[in-house]
């Protein structure tokens, strides 16, 4: 199916914080409560449209695990947009948002627009972070914030949706360079692709 850009995306933080839930969730509109940590790198897409353009989003679910990092960071180059997340059930997952940041600002580009994402907002009774910390980091770092839950779908949509905009606007305006967009649109690491994509359908999806 053809598109008009090819925007790729990185859902990073720690583990057990969501982040192949919301790839999930947002790629196949469903929940798999049941799951295993993700190895490495997992992939998936969805077409959207913008002002009449169709726009392909490639997204990229890394490890949380440390050991992984020296893998994924490869993943970083070339990405245009990013979410953060957090466990707002977990505080040590929001303490650990600077580094993922970090890794981010070093690894990928001056392009790449971020949002800070608080996942898991159903388990209310349980949040150890509040909304005003979420928003507070967000401000200091000037990034965008939201809160979701990939487990009944509130904002997944929106958080995507929102930086998509974003980097359509800045394409548009000329703030990302129609070479720098020309360089989005190649389908690079086919064989990278293949691979996660061949093994994802040898075992049962996972979502964190």
């Amino acid at each position: 199916m053809s598109f008009d850009h090819l925007f790729k995306f990185l859902v990073i933080g720690d583990s057990s914080v969501g982040k192949s839930c919301i790839l999930l969730q947002f790629t196949n509109h469903r929940f798999q409560p049941i799951h295993d940590s993700t190895l490495g790198v997992e992939f998936g897409t969805r077409m959207i449209e913008i002002s009449e353009s169709r726009i392909k989003l490639q997204i990229w679910d890394t490890a949380g695990q440390e050991t992984f990092k020296t893998i994924t960071r490869s993943y970083y180059r070339g990405a245009v947009g990013c979410l953060l997340v957090y466990d707002i059930t977990l505080r040590e997952s929001f303490y650990h948002v600077q580094n993922w940041l970090q890794d981010v600002l070093e690894y990928s580009g001056p392009q790449t627009q971020i949002i800070l994402v608080g996942n898991k907002t159903d388990l209310q009774g349980q949040r150890a972070v509040s909304t005003e910390e979420g928003k507070k980091f967000a401000e200091e770092h000037k990034i965008n914030f939201i809160e979701t839950s990939a487990k009944t779908a509130n904002n997944i949509d929106e958080a995507f949706l929102e930086i998509s905009n974003i980097i359509f606007n800045k394409i548009k305006n000329g703030e990302i360079t129609v070479e720098q967009d020309q360089f989005l649109q190649m389908e690079s690491n086919n064989e990278e692709i293949q691979s996660i994509e061949d093994n994802r359908k040898k075992k049962n999806e996972g979502c964190c």
